[in-house]
């Protein structure tokens, strides 16, 4: 059985106006705290200094690191004199 309902249309009306009006303030509320929140620029700014120290250290550790320097360093001494050097290429006398 349907309910009737005491209400008029202007009433009816009225709510659904208010309800609107309601809706409207809600969704730009929520737009103003969503700028906020993905302003990204703005975080990073500030903590500038930070970012680069941890950027550089994360690229030193996915390029090898310190295992690839003291690779490096350890090559170097084991090589022997250097007789003859000719761009890129190397004589080396190895005892």
């Amino acid at each position: 059985m349907p309910a009737h309902n005491s209400r008029t249309t202007q009433q009816v009306r009225r709510d659904i106006e208010t309800e609107r009006e309601q809706l409207a303030a809600a969704v730009e509320d929520l737009r103003g705290g969503l700028a906020e929140v993905a302003d990204i620029g703005g975080k990073l700014r500030s903590k500038l200094p930070l970012v680069a120290a941890g950027a550089l250290g994360a690229g030193f550790f996915l390029a090898g690191g310190i295992g690839a320097t003291m690779r490096l360093f350890a090559r170097r001494g084991r090589e022997g004199k250097t007789k003859a050097k000719v761009g890129p290429f190397s004589l080396v006398d190895r005892d």
